[in-house]
């Protein structure tokens, strides 16, 4: 109840005018306000409307602070119970959306393309499903632990930047979106939607890189919590495979050498390797519109925890795989290479899964590795077999397969 309500309610209560025979009825104090004496009859009708004429303006201002300070001592939103959320930026969400020049339309390397921002439509999709579909959308800051701004960041030398925007809905206790542009050299869209913790839900990501645009890797799904669906609150992979099976070019699967897929990747994940670049738009954009869609939906659709032991168990899953997708993020050693051994490890850690702790052995800096198609596939995605598309590669073809930054 808010503030004035209380007021009122309190005043129609205690502040009705007492009749002509309890005129010399005793005064009481209200809430131990000396300066808030009012007389009170026990005949006075509690349906009668107050006189506000008849009390003093000073007590009345004083009642008021008080019930006030009382009412916004309470958390004023159940959100604010949840774990891991930030306060809200101070920037609007047209600052937010448009800082550093976003959404680009030029890029920063060299390019022979004419589309050079190749996943550039997929970030501005999703930011426009964002502040249509999302309730009480608003930006955060993107920082590091030790409140480094991380923003923004770019190599004028190798003609490469990247920028980062961040943000939260009543749903979503954040959504980190990264862009980074080297031209046709590299191409990266990554994106991670964490749900509230009162849901326990899986966590929606998505990586899509392009190295020279002639190898193209794509990822984009409900990262499970748990190794059982059913322990999830609600099972998801049935409303995804409809989805996936309409595209035979996103239904790869990745090398065990560099990720467990038993580890936070569901049945129905969309992976492909490809070489043809006609799958990014023909197939991958219109899949990945319809798995951030169908994810929204699920969060809106399952009923949201209030057992505060239950949401602290579904952060801490949320904190497993932020340590987990640090250790493994498949572009370690294209920052590195780009802005530094300790920035990248910085970045990762602290701004890009959050809640990870450091590994010991520190970041794997070997760049994503493609191999060709599978034999007889053409540009249809899937790993060909016995081909890592993450391993470190030997001597011989490190030339030949390294991407030119």
């Amino acid at each position: 109840m808010k503030p004035q309500h209380l007021l009122t309610a309190a005043a129609g209560a205690v502040l009705a005018p007492a009749p002509l025979a309890d005129a010399f009825a005793p005064t009481t104090t209200f809430g131990g306000c000396s300066s808030c004496s009012i007389t009170v009859s026990r005949h006075s009708p509690l349906h009668m409307a107050p006189s506000y004429d008849s009390i003093d303006a000073q007590a009345l201002l004083e009642l008021e602070n008080r019930i006030s300070s009382i009412v916004l001592a309470e958390p004023t939103s159940p959100i604010a119970l949840s774990p891991g959320r930030s306060a809200p930026s101070t920037m609007t969400m047209e600052e937010a959306a448009s800082r550093h020049g976003m959404p680009w339309d030029t890029t920063i390397g060299r390019t022979d393309e004419t589309n050079p921002l190749l996943y550039m439509p997929f970030w501005e999709w999703q930011l426009d499903f964002m502040q249509d579909s999302l309730t009480n959308l608003h930006p955060i800051d993107c920082s590091t632990l030790s409140d480094a701004d991380v923003t923004y960041n770019e190599n004028k030398e190798k003609r490469a930047r990247i920028v980062n925007q961040c943000y939260a809905s009543d749903e979503y206790r954040k959504i980190r979106m990264t862009y980074y542009d080297a031209g046709d050299s590299v191409q990266v869209f990554n994106s991670v939607w964490y749900p509230d913790a009162k849901y326990n839900l899986p966590v929606l990501g998505i990586d899509i890189l392009s190295f020279n645009r002639k190898k193209y890797l794509a990822i984009v799904d409900f990262q499970p919590l748990h190794e059982d669906e059913d322990d999830h609150a609600t099972t998801y992979e049935h409303i995804l495979k409809p989805i996936k099976e309409k595209y035979d070019n996103l239904k790869g699967r990745m090398s065990s050498k560099f990720y467990d897929e038993t580890q936070f990747f569901s049945k129905e994940m969309l992976f492909a390797r490809f070489e043809d670049g006609k799958i990014v738009e023909d197939d991958l954009l219109p899949a990945f519109k319809s798995y951030v869609k169908t994810h929204l939906e699920l969060v809106r659709n399952t009923r949201p925890s209030n057992s505060p032991k239950d949401i602290e168990a579904v952060f801490e899953r949320q904190r497993a795989y932020d340590t987990y997708s640090a250790d493994r993020d498949p572009a370690a050693g294209l920052f590195a290479a780009m802005f530094g051994k300790q920035w990248a490890e910085d970045f990762i850690y602290d701004f890009l899964f959050s809640l990870s702790e450091r590994s010991e052995e520190g970041l794997n800096l070997s760049p994503p590795m493609f191999g060709g198609p599978p034999s007889g596939a053409g540009g249809k995605g899937g790993p060909p077999k016995g081909v890592n598309p993450y391993a470190k590669p030997s001597s011989e073809t490190k030339k030949a397969e390294m991407p030119r930054l």
